[in-house]
């Protein structure tokens, strides 16, 4: 059967008089702030203490809008014939936000975790050159960044405490092995008459 000539203008008048007759839920943004969902992805905040100079994040950006500059540091061995140890120091992380096309990857292939997402959204720049922001700015981006949602009560604890609490249980055992077996031959002394 052909479609009925009009029907289709019929039915988009007819929302439009069933919306109009609705209250308007415009939000007002510079004067009201948004509400934000608590892992919105607004910006990335760099706790570059914890920054090893893998360059991981660099090398899967898809963008390549990740720039890390470092140098090695040599540092004296720790105990005399020891070897020194050379370690990277950042000396540059900077993001250019005009080509992040924030899909995430960086963060999630961070192993030291030194990415996380910001909620902050409010860093429009009326030069496109001014979107590359260095670690500084990172950095304070780093202290807007939501704490991490609690674990339920019914979940499983995570392997590494599991592995960290078995290893200090083991420790604090064979510590305990060792004050008894000091203790024991003292006991024996004390049985026999005196200490040598």
């Amino acid at each position: 059967m052909p479609p009925i000539p009009g029907s289709g203008l019929a039915k988009g008048l007819a929302v439009t008089l069933r919306t109009m007759t609705k209250k308007t839920v415009t939000a007002q943004y510079p004067d009201t702030q948004p509400e934000l969902p608590r892992r919105s992805r607004g910006v990335i905040g760099l706790f570059e203490e914890n920054c090893t100079v893998c360059m991981l994040c660099a090398r899967e950006c898809p963008d390549w809008c990740i720039y890390i500059d470092s140098h090695k540091e040599t540092s004296p061995p720790a105990a005399p014939g020891g070897r020194e140890r050379s370690r990277n120091v950042l000396d540059r992380f900077a993001i250019d936000f005009s080509l992040c096309m924030y899909c995430g990857i960086c963060i999630e292939v961070c192993p030291f975790d030194a990415l996380f997402w910001s909620p902050e959204f409010e860093y429009a720049e009326t030069d496109i050159h001014e979107l590359t922001h260095e670690r500084d700015k990172l950095r304070e981006w780093m202290w807007t960044v939501p704490e991490p949602p609690a674990l339920d009560p019914g979940a499983e604890e995570p392997k590494e405490i599991t592995a960290a609490r078995k290893a200090a249980d083991k420790l604090a055992a064979q510590r305990a092995r060792e004050q008894q077996e000091e203790q024991e031959p003292r006991q024996q002394r004390d049985e026999k008459g005196g200490t040598p």
